[in-house]
């Protein structure tokens, strides 16, 4: 079953793993949660902030729209006054409102438009409402006449009259040579501040993304949380050493975060499985270690205790039972170094001393080395190498392929064999061919034949005074040597080693 996938949670009571980590996850603010509260704060204090400038600005256009619009009114009012050469005349004011009530796109009409003369000092001179200019209070302190004085037009929005007790939308427009200031000015009402409202379907349309990204959002953060969640959760339980199954973390969302933490379960998992497999070999080594050192210790302690228990026992036997012991301690010798030899190879590259080796001076040194063994079986050796071949590796460990081969094929072969050894170079490594003709191997052992301690026949093996590791040395010096090896049957009969060696 795959580890990432897409899968509903449920609630706490149901029994599926999947819903356990959602349990786990309610029992604390998650960092999903955490970071979809922070994310939507600050989307939300955005969206707001945008939404209230938009408004404003669209209100402040519709104002500035219509301030010139007034302001335009108040330009040509003053133009036709100075046209007809009648100065600030009510009756020539009065006539031309009257034309022109529809110059500000029907928001004003001489009823609701108010147009006021002021003097440069304040002193108002004509309002179309209000005719009583005597009893009018001086303009000059009027925020919207102050500002045309100063900047040549002012306007103000939603200000109250003082003379008329009515809010009004003023535009006032200065004109320093004549010496006066043309306000124009809206009752601000329910239809020009509906006019001037901006408008609200912008706000639903905002509304209505606001709450899709907010949805979005959530379901991309709480995808996230929950893997990072799980994953969370997934490295407390491998850190308090649980059993942990493939079953039980099959939660996370198919995206590259659960793809990632999926496969960060499967390493592990893959990792719990080989370790578990390690201590199953590390267990069955030693074993087999204990089992290999009792045989010799056992038969040393015998001949001892025999030899201790009758000091009558003739010069003859004593001679003999003293040199099985020394036989035997040299096998266990052996042993003890062939374990310190792998040993050395497991711990790696760092604690290998390299050097530039010869090998085919090795292989003529090997071939003298055995002439006696295989004198002893009549058995005869050829190899066909190069003068030299270079190769940049620890002497002992390239002596130990060649020689543990031999020592195998003149243990094994059989009488009267011939041991072939080849050479040819087939970039970028060294290939070699090790066989004989002899008895071989049956198909089935052929798989574990590199193992530690692995023997076709115990019994003849160990009365042979093998210590069972030499093709395992041949294996592990190989790899250290960047090359791969691999055994099979010779068609004729005997046994193939086919191996490479890096320069």
């Amino acid at each position: 079953m795959p580890l990432s996938r897409e899968a509903p949670i449920g609630g706490c009571n149901s029994s599926l793993p999947r819903r356990y980590f959602h349990c786990y996850m309610q029992k604390r603010v998650s960092i999903g949660n955490k970071l979809y509260l922070s994310v939507v704060s600050l989307f939300l204090i955005f969206a707001v902030s945008f939404v209230v400038f938009q408004q404003y600005r669209e209100k402040q256009y519709k104002v500035d729209t219509l301030n010139l619009r007034l302001q335009a009114f108040n330009n040509e009012l003053h133009d036709a006054m100075q046209i007809s050469g009648k100065g600030i005349d009510e009756a020539f004011i009065n006539s031309f409102l009257l034309s022109h009530n529809d110059r500000l796109g029907n928001r004003a009409t001489t009823n609701d438009l108010r147009v006021t003369i002021i003097l440069r000092n304040g002193k108002v001179v004509f309002d179309n409402v209000h005719k009583n200019y005597e009893s009018m209070a001086n303009h000059a302190s009027r925020p919207e006449v102050k500002e045309a004085l100063a900047r040549g037009n002012g306007s103000i929005v939603d200000r109250n009259s003082r003379t008329l007790n009515h809010d009004y939308f003023y535009s006032a427009t200065y004109f320093s040579k004549e010496g006066y200031i043309i306000r124009s000015a809206l009752p601000y009402n329910v239809d020009l501040a509906r006019n001037l409202q901006t408008d609200q379907h912008y706000i639903w349309f905002s509304l209505a993304v606001m709450i899709i990204l907010i949805l979005v959002l959530y379901r991309f953060t709480h995808r996230l949380g929950s893997n990072i969640t799980m994953l969370n959760d997934f490295a407390a339980r491998a850190d308090r050493s649980e059993k942990l199954d493939a079953e039980e973390l099959i939660g996370f969302y198919n995206d590259e975060l659960g793809d990632t933490a999926a496969r960060i379960v499967k390493l592990y998992l893959k990792l719990q499985r080989t370790q578990q497999e390690q201590n199953v070999l590390k267990r069955q080594l030693t074993q087999n270690v204990a089992h290999e050192l009792k045989t010799p210790v056992a038969s040393i302690q015998g001949y001892l205790e025999t030899i201790q228990e009758n000091p009558r026992i003739d010069d003859k036997t004593r001679d003999l039972f003293l040199q099985r012991c020394y036989a035997q301690s040299k096998r266990l010798a052996a042993l003890l170094n062939d374990m310190s030899m792998l040993n050395r190879m497991d711990d790696g590259a760092d604690v290998i001393t390299y050097e530039d080796v010869d090998v085919a001076e090795l292989i003529r040194a090997i071939a003298k080395e055995s002439q006696f063994n295989l004198e002893q079986k009549e058995m005869t050796m050829n190899y066909t190498v190069p003068q030299q071949i270079m190769l940049h590796g620890n002497r002992s460990l390239l002596y130990s392929i060649f020689r543990n081969l031999t020592d195998n094929a003149i243990a094994y072969a059989g009488k009267g064999t011939h041991i072939e050894l080849t050479a040819h170079w087939k970039a970028p490594y060294w290939c070699f061919v090790f066989s004989d003709n002899g008895i071989g191997v049956a198909p089935e052992h052929l798989p574990r034949l590199f193992e530690r301690f692995y023997r076709v026949d115990k019994g003849r093996s160990r009365k042979m005074g093998g210590t069972g590791l030499g093709l395992a040395i041949v294996k592990n010096a190989v790899r250290v040597h960047g090359g791969s090896i691999s055994v099979k049957n010779n068609p004729t009969g005997g046994l193939r080693f086919d191996f490479t060696l890096k320069p």
